[in-house]
């Protein structure tokens, strides 16, 4: 048990001489500065503050501070099954949560993988998460995440989603909406959203019973669009002409539609949540940073699922800026041409982390920025014992390439510190350990052991061998070594 003294709940904390990424509108950078925290508030951002007796002091020289990250899409209750499909592609995704093994989950399972997920993001550097809850089949899984979320240290959108009936039929069950507006009002929680997807179909526009139910909810939506084989342009067509796009609605992925669908997104005040292992991996489409800066998009980040994916926005920063710059070199070597100036930088996929995600949230005006009056979610990047973290030349490039979730040394969530000096410090982490080993048991049992094997390991589709006629066969090899013998 670490002896080294932690804040309490109510006492000013007092950030000193650290690089200060402020990530307000001027993206200003303060080298030595200080971040006065009191009542769970930013009271100041600057040089040599004055702090009031008895503040806890926290020495950030030689690390960076920011703002708290936010991920506009998680899949949280999968982090039950972390890792499991590392190998899946989406259809094999799709069948194991859509139409068998995901029906399996209990409530206490949709909890247990919520209650990991939510230490997962903060132990990281992640303070405000949208929990993109799709496995909530009956009222008793939605109580069943929203407690869950309730009782984690974070900021959690409940996005409350059902992938076992129609949109436009659960979100007209009573107990259904009394449960997103308990959500929506809950102080525990940072509001809600209803989750659901609009497919390419061509009959009648029933989803818009949803769209509806979350006007009169006074929530917003979150989609996933632009999904290769699921949702395309004709979807976004769909909600356009039925009028459903309104301002703020995230549309997740985005990444095989047209211009006239990023038009679409663009012209209704739309948002994009960018989750590029997921798009690399999976097949969504192309990861659609470049798409989104030609349009005029508000990008945010997200990491998926867990179930396949990294659990942190340093894994999907560097994803995504390394996807861009991919493409972009390549369309150029198509021709003949060389890249000599990056467009997308590291400051900007720094800036779709925080404030991206603040701004698709609606919540720009209490996070995603280090600014006086705004709630005291702050994360200082600092490790002493790393040889990674010095020297410090550029901090957003540290941030994005060289920096990891273990170099995460303080998370404040609204000035309480949930990781201090590198631990945890908020959460049960033994107690929610155990409800989840429970939940793994069961989920395998109920498996048992050679589909749940099968399910970890799919079939490798055979690969041909392209006939290398560089490569020599060893008896040919051999040949003119022999001759060469012979003549001696």
């Amino acid at each position: 048990m670490s002896s080294t003294p932690t804040p309490r709940p109510d006492q000013p904390i007092v950030f000193r001489n650290g690089i200060v990424l402020t990530m307000d509108d001027a993206h200003t950078v303060i080298p030595n500065g200080d971040v006065l925290v009191i009542d769970g508030k930013i009271a100041d951002v600057g040089v040599d503050l004055a702090a009031p007796d008895g503040a806890f002091e926290i020495d950030a020289k030689g690390g960076i501070l920011l703002p708290g990250m936010v991920d506009t899409h998680r899949h949280m209750w999968q982090s039950a099954m972390r890792g499991y499909g590392a190998d899946w592609t989406l259809t094999q995704y799709f069948v194991w949560y859509y139409l068998e093994h995901g029906m399996k989950f209990r409530p206490q399972d949709v909890a247990a993988g919520n209650l990991i997920s939510a230490l997962d993001a903060v132990e990281s550097g992640v303070t405000t998460s949208v929990d993109w809850s799709h496995g909530l089949r009956t009222p008793d899984h939605g109580e069943a995440a929203l407690e869950a979320l309730a009782d984690s240290p974070g900021r959690f959108v409940l996005a409350y989603g059902n992938l076992a009936a129609a949109p436009w039929e659960w979100t007209q069950d009573p107990e259904v909406r009394r449960l997103v507006e308990r959500a929506r009002d809950d102080s525990r929680l940072f509001g809600a959203q209803l989750a659901f997807d609009v497919p390419a179909a061509e009959e009648e526009f029933l989803e818009k019973a949803a769209f509806e139910a979350a006007r009169d909810l006074g929530v917003g939506v979150t989609t996933h669009v632009g999904v290769w084989g699921a949702t395309n342009d004709n979807g976004v067509r769909r909600m356009y002409e039925n009028k459903v796009m309104d301002p703020g609605t995230v549309y997740v992925h985005a990444a095989s539609l047209n211009d006239e669908s990023y038009q679409m997104i663009a012209g209704t005040g739309g948002t994009v949540s960018l989750s590029t292992e997921s798009e690399q991996t999976c097949g969504q489409g192309y990861p659609p940073a470049h798409a989104l800066r030609r349009h005029g998009i508000q990008a945010s980040l997200s990491v998926d699922t867990s179930v396949w994916f990294s659990a942190d926005m340093f894994a999907a920063m560097r994803s995504t800026i390394g996807a861009d710059r991919s493409l972009e070199h390549l369309l150029a070597h198509e021709k003949n041409e060389t890249v000599t100036h990056a467009v997308l930088r590291v400051e900007d996929v720094v800036d779709w982390a925080t404030r991206g995600g603040a701004k698709a949230l609606g919540k720009w005006d209490q996070i995603g920025s280090l600014e006086k009056g705004k709630l005291a979610d702050i994360v200082l990047i600092k490790n002493d014992d790393s040889p990674t973290m010095t020297p410090i030349l550029n901090p957003y490039g540290h941030v994005v390439y060289q920096a990891g979730r273990g170099d995460v040394h303080t998370v404040l969530v609204g000035g309480k510190a949930v990781k201090f000096d590198g631990k945890l410090t908020g959460g049960e982490l033994p107690s929610v350990r155990a409800k989840l080993e429970d939940t793994v048991s069961y989920l395998q049992g109920e498996l048992g052991d050679d589909t749940w094997k099968s399910g970890m390991n799919p079939e490798i589709p055979e690969v041909e061998i392209l006939t290398n006629p560089y490569q020599y066969l060893k008896d040919e090899a051999d040949q003119p070594a022999a001759a060469h013998a012979h003549k001696h």
